[in-house]
């Protein structure tokens, strides 16, 4: 039973996010629309809006592979000590 809602409950999340999804990015057309028409008269917001999303994007990705890199070191010198 345990194991059946570790896996219905993650399972049942997915699907409702990606049924839920298209209303979730009503506003990209519009913010796309903005930066290209900022890009076409000379401006610089597309370009910063890039960036940003670039550095959203990374944040995630390095503080798990932080936490991953550090967990990995820990259990290595546990490892290494418990052997000796």
């Amino acid at each position: 039973m345990h194991k059946m809602k570790t896996i219905f409950f993650p399972l049942l999340i997915m699907c409702l996010l990606v049924i839920f999804a298209s209303d979730l990015s009503a506003q990209c057309p519009m913010c796309k629309m903005s930066a290209e028409s900022n890009l076409a008269n000379g401006g610089t917001v597309g370009k910063g809006l890039n960036a940003g999303i670039m550095y959203m994007l990374a944040t995630p990705y390095l503080l798990v592979g932080t936490v991953a890199y550090l967990w990995w070191r820990n259990k290595k010198k546990v490892d290494a000590s418990t052997e000796e």
